[in-house]
């Protein structure tokens, strides 16, 4: 067993697999607290080293591509300090991290485990359900179906749709950017109706505008990384996915005398957004469809 324990956090590698837990002291981010310890197999590692710096240097872990869900949904915009293969090490404590280091290059070259983009997701990702409050609305993931509750402060539009629930098929991708305290992010849930929409977020029915905490807003990454992993692999993804032609019909239920108030009621919102001039013809077009499709 290969260990080391910092404040900000502790890795320990038993030969086959690098088990890492968060550190739970206040200057280790929300976000790594939240998510969680993370066991990930030997063969989802590309890579792994000892950074020295004068005071504290770092250890940091290179996954394969397409091993990881949670790399997968952020794209590499993960801010530093919440990226959780990575680590601050004391500088008493070097020759310690790179012993760590050494024992899992050693056992990746025993192994010979491949530095290739791998065909299938080798962590499981975050845990369902999961649920993320945000600056705009609260976005809510059981494994099956997507959730958007919008906030009292959420873009009107938005809250004349109502709230979104979207199921695992009817998606193609997420896309997520993270709030950057200088410029807005966004969680947007591409759908087969929506792959060609390009509303802005704080209008897009799909998408989470994030413009508040910054720390809060930045978990809305542990929903994109559940959804993607529920999502076929990129690997396999040679676009007939996007097709329809092989989903079986389904049964639409017979809407009650209150759902279809609330359906008129939401549509005359829209309509009158529209003759103001606060949405453009292809804004209505797909907030209607949005609300058309939830009922």
């Amino acid at each position: 067993m290969a260990e080391i324990i910092q404040r900000d956090g502790t890795w320990a590698f038993d030969g086959s697999t690098v088990r890492i837990t968060p550190g739970r002291h206040r200057s280790v981010p929300l976000f790594r607290q939240t998510y969680g310890e993370i066991a990930v197999p030997l063969e989802a590692v590309a890579g792994v080293g000892y950074e020295p710096e004068r005071k504290r240097g770092r250890l940091r872990m290179r996954l394969r591509e397409g091993a990881d869900p949670l790399l997968q949904a952020t794209g590499g915009r993960l801010p530093e300090a919440a990226d959780p293969y990575r680590l601050a090490v004391d500088g008493d404590r070097s020759g310690v991290a790179e012993y760590v280091a050494a024992e899992i290059r050693q056992s990746l070259l025993l192994d010979q485990i491949p530095k290739e983009p791998t065909r299938t997701y080798l962590l499981p990702g975050p845990p369902v359900p999961v649920s993320v409050r945000s600056s705009d609305g609260t976005v809510s993931f059981d494994g099956t179906q997507v959730r958007i509750d919008w906030a009292d402060t959420s873009d009107r539009v938005k809250r004349a749709t109502g709230p979104r629930i979207i199921g695992v098929g009817d998606l193609v991708q997420v896309e997520w950017l993270p709030n950057s305290g200088y410029e807005d992010g966004f969680l947007r849930f591409v759908t087969r109706e929506t792959v060609f929409s390009k509303l802005p977020a704080e209008r897009d029915p799909y998408a989470l505008d994030l413009w508040g905490s910054v720390r809060r807003d930045l978990l809305t990454a542990l929903v994109a990384a559940a959804v993607t992993a529920r999502l076929p692999h990129p690997s396999t993804r040679p676009g007939a996915e996007y097709a329809d032609r092989d989903r079986p019909p389904v049964a639409v239920p017979r809407q009650s005398a209150d759902h279809h108030d609330v359906l008129l009621r939401r549509l005359r919102e829209l309509g009158e957004l529209h003759r103001d001039g606060v949405l453009t013809d292809e804004e209505f077009a797909l907030t209607k469809a949005a609300v058309l499709r939830s009922f």
